[in-house]
């Protein structure tokens, strides 16, 4: 058996400011908090005690501090699918939560490119899916 995805660690500047973005875009919380270090993971509702999680369980997101900024476009990005409006629909949530439109060059193509409050690209899906 290969490993699993757990968990992806993001450099940043605001860990709480874009953890809290991050929790409203991905509908997480925060797992774990620590000021002194300037690290905060989020990730999916905890399943209750004795409840079985269908599935795959999403990785966390682990924001961690950095004294340098974000200087060219990311290597590695998230997408996300909406699950329960369109795509356009979605956007507009998400430019509501303090993301922005980005253009990488996508051309165009179905998906959406915006980036988060601090500059790192993500895509909007158009179809939705589990």
């Amino acid at each position: 058996m290969g490993s699993k995805f757990t968990e992806l660690a993001i450099d940043c500047a605001d860990p709480v400011g874009l953890a809290r973005f991050w929790c409203s875009v991905l509908d997480y919380g925060v797992r774990d908090e620590d000021a002194e270090e300037g690290v905060v993971t989020i990730g999916p509702p905890a399943a209750g005690e004795g409840a079985e999680r269908p599935g795959p369980v999403p990785p966390v997101l682990t924001f961690a501090r950095v004294p340098e900024g974000k200087s060219v476009k990311n290597r590695l990005h998230v997408d996300v699918s909406p699950s329960d409006r369109e795509q356009g629909e979605e956007v507009l949530r998400l430019l509501g939560l303090g993301a922005r439109r980005a253009d990488v060059g996508q051309g165009d193509a179905s998906w959406i490119v915006l980036t988060d409050p601090e500059g790192n690209e993500f895509c909007v899906l158009e179809g939705r899916r589990p």
